[in-house]
């Protein structure tokens, strides 16, 4: 926190004063840590046991909330109250939940209970500034430690909050909130398009033996065929580790971990030397709609290379597959998901993290439709990749904006 700076960097038209510094013990008139008891859960007991996990979006969620029964005496001492700001205390730093349902609940042991004064502050604006880095800086420097440990009601109440008017609060948290319904709306549609994607990788490939999937397009009827990944390729090879391990030179190299798992994008790749690529690497030369499959690791991460990548190689950890048969965009729908996970479940013996070796990649089992089908279902899976990865990077790109805001719409 800058000790003199009375005005943040971001403002909304129409406010000017200064904002004045506060101690948190200074806004805050009650706070208690929380209730514990070993007492087995009941639907039927009196009342909610509140825990960080009720909570969604900072708002109280009774889904799966326990219920307990307890002393008059221990309910009157921890129950909860309409607008209470309850705060995980163990965990990352910034988790909290405002109560805003009026119910018969204690605040459990792993909470802390704070109740503000309202003619100084908001729970919405103290909610924000809490999330903020300004506040974890704070923290983390009273605690001393990291941000993943135990934090108590003393370690907050010793920060300071710096505070604008009431009016300028609740513009301010009209605003973040604003941004934060569009990012779980985001989130959402982005989880349900996944679903999505996971549910139908499914039910649009033949299943245990059969030949026509559950779920098909209209107009196909052809049962499907079966056909070893080998004799789709004219060329399944693999590259290796180069010697120069400095990451420096004109060629792109390619590893397992610049391919994104959802979208199959080359990001952020390390550089090898023209001379080594044309030398001992000219193997693993790519070229472009070559298909990089995982073998080692993590199975099962697929992407094709586009010319703008290009020159580019490879290691030992990613198949290189030159297709010559095939709708590229469908091979790599079955690479994904239905190949490796039926090669893993016809081979219990393989662990946690396995390797396929080329060969057992030329004997991946394919399932293989009429190519007009194959086009069909390969731009279908295309068309949700590409609406994934609208809203990842409407996502990311609200994430930043909201973590901007924090850091020069607070002091």
């Amino acid at each position: 926190m800058k000790e003199n700076k009375t005005k943040p960097d971001i403002r909304f038209k129409g406010f000017t004063e200064a904002w004045e510094q506060r101690k948190v013990s200074k806004i805050t008139k009650f706070h208690k840590q929380g209730f514990y008891t070993i007492e087995d859960y009941n639907d039927n007991k009196k009342y909610y046991l509140l825990r960080g996990t009720d909570f969604s979006e900072n708002k109280l969620l009774l889904k799966d909330t326990p219920k307990i029964n307890a002393t008059k005496k221990d309910y009157e001492a921890f129950k909860t109250e309409l607008g209470d700001f309850l705060i995980v205390r163990s965990g990352t730093v910034g988790t909290y939940g405002i109560v805003d349902v009026d119910i018969p609940a204690i605040f459990g042991s792993y909470l802390i209970d704070f109740r503000f004064d309202m003619e100084q502050v908001t729970n919405e604006f103290f909610g924000y500034f809490y999330q903020s880095d300004l506040f974890k800086s704070q923290l983390n420097k009273i605690i001393q430690t990291s941000a993943n440990t135990n934090i108590n009601a003393e370690n907050i109440k010793s920060t300071v909050i710096s505070l604008p008017n009431l009016d300028e609060q609740r513009k301010i948290s009209e605003y973040l909130g604003n941004l934060d319904h569009l990012i779980t709306l985001h989130q959402r549609e982005c989880d349900q398009l996944k679903e999505l994607k996971k549910s139908m990788l499914k039910k649009m490939f033949p299943r245990d033996e059969s030949s026509i999937p559950e779920v098909r397009f209209a107009g196909f009827t052809d049962a499907w065929e079966q056909r070893k990944l080998g004799t789709l390729c004219s060329l399944i090879t693999k590259g290796t580790t180069p010697k120069d391990k400095s990451g420096n030179g004109e060629v792109n190299f390619i590893k397992v971990e610049n391919i994104d798992i959802d979208n199959g994008e080359i990001t952020s790749t390390s550089k090898i030397s023209i001379a080594e690529h044309e030398g001992y690497l000219k193997r693993s030369k790519l070229k472009e709609n070559d298909i990089l499959f995982s073998i080692a690791g993590t199975l099962g991460r697929v992407s094709v290379v586009k010319s703008s990548i290009l020159p580019a190689n490879t290691n030992q950890a990613l198949a290189i597959l030159r297709i010559n048969e095939g709708y590229i965009p469908y091979l790599t729908t079955v690479l994904k998901g239905q190949a490796v996970e039926d090669f893993i479940r016809r081979n219990p013996t393989i662990g946690a993290q396995p390797n396929l070796s080329l060969e057992q990649v030329n004997n991946l089992d394919i399932s293989y439709p009429n190519y007009d089908e194959q086009v069909r279902i390969g731009q279908y899976f295309s068309n949700l990749d590409h609406l994934i990865t609208l809203h990842q990077r409407e996502l990311e790109i609200l994430k930043n904006l909201k973590k901007t805001c924090l850091k020069r719409m607070f002091i």
